[in-house]
């Protein structure tokens, strides 16, 4: 516990002040940070889990997934994004010809599917930060995931006595579910009325109820979904770049799934406004 804490303490630091810091005056920054992330991610699912021991098909894969989030903060056409992919899925199939069939359909697949989706997702934050109220908009995703990450912690070891997915995740309990929503519930209208009482933006305190709702549902689905990786390969993590937390994939999990889906909810229900 203390060093998740220790970890914590840092990186989250670490990371405000290179969003609102170093972001604003050198642009390259946040997609170098999500490209980092996302390569880091990928070569983790490929190689911890021993799915993909392939060094080149690996090397592509990492390549594509560092790529992804530069075209989406660069440009977003069609054009460089289709390039790219072709180029890539024909260097997959050339690799599986010549594996002669060691590498099959599947693997290919399971490869594409993590180069392409991890960082797609975790570009949400290259698109929030493209938006007018981008200040306000940008750590929305990790507020709500990271508070529902620690209240269902918290929560489960408090009060936890009903296994949730005792076969994916054995500590994981219902009362630490609902913890973990309720605290997402309250913290994400917090933050509405600290900006809203601080920085004077228009805030919809029912739609950020609704965020903080449906965030921490997909944060937690992101979280089981990523167990079920790791128990289907018996892995405890993917990784230890962050102590006591795990790998890039362990401590991101639900942000995955909560990035792009906070992003869809400010698209099209809008919670703050200017």
């Amino acid at each position: 516990m203390g060093k998740r804490v220790m970890v914590a303490v840092i990186f989250i630091p670490l990371l405000l002040a290179a969003i609102y810091w170093a972001s604003p005056a050198y642009p390259v920054v946040l997609p170098i940070i999500i490209a980092g992330l996302s390569m880091i991610a990928v070569h983790e699912a490929l190689w911890s889990t021993g799915f993909l021991k392939h060094s080149r098909i690996s090397g592509y894969s990492i390549v594509i997934a560092g790529l992804i989030p530069f075209w989406v903060y660069y440009s977003g056409k069609p054009m460089p994004m289709l390039c790219g992919l072709f180029l890539y899925v024909l260097l997959l199939f050339c690799e599986a010809i010549a594996s002669h069939k060691r590498v099959g359909l599947e693997k290919m697949g399971g490869a594409f599917f993590l180069a392409v989706v991890i960082p797609f997702f975790l570009s949400s934050f290259l698109r929030l930060r493209l938006m007018e109220q981008w200040r306000a908009l940008v750590i929305l995703p990790l507020v709500i995931a990271f508070v529902s990450d620690a209240f269902a912690l918290f929560a489960g070891m408090a009060f936890g006595k009903h296994k949730l997915a005792p076969k994916l995740s054995p500590k994981k309990t219902v009362e630490g579910a609902v913890g973990g929503f309720l605290g997402a519930v309250v913290c994400t209208v917090l933050y509405g009325l600290v900006l809203h009482l601080v920085f004077h933006y228009e805030v919809n305190y029912l739609l950020l109820a609704l965020y903080g709702a449906l965030g921490s549902v997909v944060s937690q689905l992101g979280d089981l979904s990523f167990s079920y990786i790791k128990r289907e390969y018996g892995l405890k993590d993917f990784g230890n770049i962050f102590p006591g937390h795990g790998g890039v994939l362990d401590r991101f999990d639900s942000v995955i799934f909560c990035a792009p889906l906070t992003e869809l909810m400010i698209h099209f229900l809008p919670a703050v406004g200017g």
